[in-house]
C-alpha cells in the first residue's frame, strides 16, 4: 500500500487516540478501509471506562491534553492510557479515582456512599499502574510516568482520605454503589466508554484543553452534556464523533457554530446537539472557546502544582 494511502487510513484514529502511524500500520487490513477504533467487548470493561471517565473529568484544564491523557491505545479487553508526564496530573487521577467512604446515612442514595470509583483497586504492573475491579474482567493500564510517582501520591493521600485500596475485595458500600450506578440511566456506557477511547478528538489546537461530561436534564432516556473550554473546530468534531470512518454515528440535530466565520461575534461559543441513534439519547455539546494561553502565570501555577503533588 502506498505510504500516503496508509496515512489516510490511520488519520482519523490517530486524531482520536494520539497513537502513531507507525504503530497503527501493522493493524491495517488489505481491504483499503480506514482503521476503526475497537469498542470494549465486555460490559464490565465499558462500565469501568465510564466510571473512570466521569471521575477524571474533574481534572479540569491543567495541560494541553484533555483529562491529562496524551494517548489512548484501545483494545477490546483493555484500555491503555498514557498520561502527561506531570506529577500534578498523576495526583489528580489518584485523588479523583481511588475510592473512599463518604459520610452518609442509610436513607441516602448508595451512589453517594463512595467518593471515587466504587470497587476500584490498582496494582503495579510492568509498564505502569493497572486499574481494575476485583473479580471482574476489566482493566485500564496507566503509563507515561514513573509508577513510583503513583505510590508517593497514594501515600500522601491515604492519611487524609482513608482510602479503600488496601482492602482486597469490595466493601458492602462499594457493592451497593456499583449496583445503583449500573441500574441508573445517568451515565450510559454506550456514550462514555467510546468517548474515553476517542478523548483526543475533543482537544483543540491550543496549549490548554479541558473536557467535561455529565448527566443533563432532558432527552430520551436521560441526556448527556459534553463540554470543552477550548475544543477543536466543529467540523472536525462532527466527523470524528459522528459520520467519519472512526465515528460513533452520532447525528447532528442542531448546530450553532462560529468556527469558520470571518468576523467577530459577541457570543463566540459553539453548540451542537447530537443524537445517538442506537439509544435515542441526546448529547448536548458546547465549546466555550476561552482562548487560554500558556502565560507566565499559568506556567508558575503548573510548577506549583507539580511541587505540591508529593508534598
Amino acid at each position: 500500500m502506498p505510504p500516503q494511502a496508509a496515512l489516510a487510513l490511520t488519520e482519523d484514529r490517530r486524531r482520536c487516540t494520539g497513537e502513531s502511524h507507525q504503530a497503527l500500520c501493522a493493524l491495517l487490513e488489505d481491504d483499503g478501509q480506514p482503521l476503526p477504533i475497537p469498542a470494549a467487548r465486555r460490559p464490565e470493561q465499558a462500565l469501568l471506562e465510564t466510571a473512570v471517565f466521569i471521575a477524571c473529568c474533574k481534572v479540569g484544564g491543567i495541560c494541553e491534553h484533555p483529562l491529562g491523557i496524551v494517548q489512548v491505545r484501545p483494545d477490546e479487553d483493555q484500555l491503555v492510557l498514557r498520561l502527561a508526564h506531570e506529577p500534578s496530573v498523576i495526583h489528580y487521577w489518584a485523588e479523583f479515582l481511588l475510592p473512599r467512604l463518604n459520610d452518609y446515612d442509610e436513607f441516602s442514595d448508595p451512589q453517594d456512599w463512595i467518593i471515587g470509583v466504587p470497587g476500584l483497586r490498582y496494582r503495579r504492573e510492568r509498564g505502569g499502574i493497572c486499574l481494575y475491579r476485583p473479580g471482574m474482567p476489566a482493566s485500564i493500564l496507566l503509563t507515561g510516568f514513573n509508577p513510583h510517582w503513583w505510590d508517593r501520591v497514594v501515600n500522601r493521600l491515604a492519611p487524609d482520605y482513608d482510602l479503600l485500596q488496601p482492602k482486597p475485595d469490595w466493601t458492602s458500600e462499594e457493592r451497593a454503589a456499583y449496583a445503583a450506578a449500573t441500574a441508573a440511566p445517568y451515565d450510559p456506557p454506550s456514550i462514555y466508554s467510546p468517548l474515553l477511547r476517542r478523548i483526543r478528538a475533543t482537544a483543540g489546537p491550543g496549549p490548554i484543553n479541558s473536557t467535561d461530561a455529565w448527566h443533563a436534564v432532558g432527552g430520551e432516556g436521560g441526556a448527556v452534556r459534553l463540554e470543552t473550554t477550548d475544543g477543536p473546530p466543529c467540523p472536525d468534531l462532527i466527523r470524528l464523533l459522528g459520520d467519519g470512518p472512526t465515528g460513533l454515528g452520532w447525528e447532528v440535530e442542531h448546530k450553532r457554530c462560529t468556527c469558520l466565520c470571518d468576523h467577530t461575534h459577541a457570543d463566540v461559543g459553539c453548540n451542537i446537539d447530537f443524537r445517538e441513534p442506537a439509544t435515542g439519547r441526546s448529547v448536548y455539546y458546547s465549546n466555550a472557546k476561552w482562548g487560554r494561553t500558556l502565560d507566565d502565570r499559568r506556567r508558575e501555577r503548573i510548577a506549583e502544582l507539580n511541587r505540591d503533588a508529593f508534598a
